[in-house]
């Protein structure tokens, strides 16, 4: 089967009708940030993905909702476009049209993308956004070479760009990170739960940076460099970024422990069920009730016990408390330089959004 033409050019032309104009209008309201950035950008991605090899684009066109298993235009959730927005934003903050933004928008959110792919093979994830993964819908070896033609495309496309041998090396370090990032989390399953080769807060901490504060700071980054900015101005936003990675990996932890199903997509408890060590759960062992909390978690017979004795012992005050220091984080690396001031304000309120999401 080949991917529906129908479908890709559905989602090209999947944008506002409205007057450009209105895009400039300034609206602290983070749901209108991440619209008008999707907006601007899903014609260039869809058009990338237009480019790949017709069965190949079918899977990447799945994995971002826009047709079902044989091609069929869909509307299925997708991403909130999260990268994509901190791309326009970034060359926004630069003083640069959001376009200027795009390729590196496109880039990224390819490469999340991929990401995603390879994540739930490696995790076993049978679900994404509520329907089959694509290893599920199409198979492992398909899924895996989806993964590989979108991080491909993600280099074609910055590589294409003025800057682009520059861009490049950005993206590959942050890519560099992710795996390092990733590799730690894999291992981190087969490590004790106590002992001193327990899994420690500060390791997590670096595994989350890498992880999930490697690619939205190089989001942002990529998209002041493609939009002129002074290197100062892209390392500020990459770090600013990288400590947005921590604060959103911190308050996922915390949802997926005590986030509502409706909202998270997840069961209750789901992480605890998984055994996944998690920076609630970390602190709490390092707690008086750590060697109680310890026997629970090696059964997994009693998930909601392990919650309840987890926030007893502080752990989910604690996580919320270290999300909000990385969040000051970011602050202080925006004011450290000079930003286009309306999209100061527009990456704050993302910013924040990002990490006082509801569960």
């Amino acid at each position: 089967m080949t991917v529906s033409s129908t479908a890709v050019e559905a989602a090209r032309q999947d944008t506002v009708t409205h007057d450009e104009r209105q895009h400039d209008e300034v609206s602290p309201d983070p749901h209108h940030i991440l619209h008008r950035c999707r907006t601007l950008v899903r014609p260039a991605l869809a058009e990338a993905v237009g480019r790949l090899h017709p069965w190949v684009g079918e899977m990447a066109a799945y994995s971002f909702g826009w047709c079902e298993v044989g091609g069929a235009p869909a509307v299925a959730p997708g991403g909130k476009g999260v990268r994509q927005a901190l791309a326009v934003l970034g060359a926004e903050a630069a003083g640069a049209s959001g376009r200027d933004g795009v390729a590196a928008a496109v880039a990224v959110e390819l490469v999340h993308a991929f990401s995603l792919l390879h994540d739930d093979i490696m995790d076993g994830d049978a679900d994404r956004r509520r329907r089959p993964a694509v290893w599920k819908a199409y198979g492992t070896g398909p899924a895996v070479l989806a993964g590989d033609a979108l991080f491909a495309l993600a280099v074609e496309t910055l590589a294409a760009q003025p800057g682009g041998a520059g861009a490049v090396r950005t993206l590959s370090v942050a890519l560099g990170d992710l795996v390092r990032g990733q590799a730690d989390d894999l291992l981190f399953a087969d490590r004790p739960w106590t002992g001193p080769e327990r899994v420690r807060p500060d390791e997590y901490r670096a595994m989350a940076e890498h992880k999930t504060g490697s690619l939205l700071g190089c989001a942002a980054a990529l998209g002041a460099v493609l939009g002129g900015a002074a290197p100062e101005t892209a390392g500020a936003l990459d770090q600013a970024g990288r400590h947005l990675g921590i604060a959103f990996q911190i308050v996922d932890d915390v949802l997926g422990i005590w986030g509502h199903p409706e909202v998270t997509g997840k069961p209750v408890h789901g992480d605890l069920r998984e055994g996944k060590k998690t920076l609630p759960v970390l602190v709490a062992l390092g707690s008086p009730h750590g060697g109680r909390l310890a026997a629970l978690l090696e059964t997994g017979d009693d998930p909601g016990a392990a919650a309840e004795l987890i926030e007893r012992a502080g752990g989910r005050a604690a996580a919320m408390a270290e999300a909000r220091r990385h969040v000051a984080a970011v602050e202080t690396a925006l004011a450290g330089v000079p930003l286009e001031a309306r999209a100061r304000g527009e990456l704050r309120s993302l910013l924040g959004f990002l990490v006082r999401r509801d569960g």
